[in-house]
C-alpha cells in the first residue's frame, strides 16, 4: 500500500484529513497531535472522535501506542541507542521523506544519513 507519511509533518494539510492512506488516519494525526501538543481539550475531543467511530477498542490501542512510542523513544534518547544499520537502511526513504534525519538528535544517534 502507498502511505503518504509527509502528513505526520505537516506538510501535506490537504491530504491531512485522509491521514496519508491510513484508515481513519485523520482522527489518528489529530490524536497523535493533541498528544505532542499537550492540548487537554483537544485531547478529550479526538479521544471520544474515535471511541464513536472506531470503537472504545480502538481507543485503548491508539492510547497505548501513544504512550509506549513516548516511552520508548525516551529511553533511546536518554540512553544514546544508535539505529541499527539493518534499520537505518531499511528506513532511509521514509526517513528522509519525512524530515527525521534533519532532527538535531539524529546525528547524535547515529540516525542521520
Amino acid at each position: 500500500m502507498d502511505y503518504d507519511l509527509s502528513v505526520m509533518t505537516g506538510e501535506d494539510s490537504a491530504g491531512a484529513g485522509e491521514g496519508g492512506g491510513v484508515a481513519n488516519g485523520g482522527l489518528l494525526l489529530r490524536f497523535a497531535s493533541a498528544v505532542v501538543l499537550g492540548d487537554s481539550g483537544e485531547l478529550t475531543a479526538a479521544r471520544e472522535d474515535i471511541a464513536a467511530t472506531m470503537g472504545g477498542s480502538a481507543l485503548t490501542d491508539t492510547a497505548g501506542v501513544a504512550a509506549l512510542f513516548n516511552a520508548i523513544d525516551r529511553v533511546a534518547d536518554a540512553t544514546g541507542i544508535p539505529l541499527e544499520d539493518l534499520k537505518a537502511e531499511a528506513t532511509a526513504d521514509f526517513r528522509s521523506t519525512i524530515g527525521i534525519d534533519d532532527f538535531a538528535a539524529a546525528g547524535e544517534k547515529g540516525r542521520g544519513s
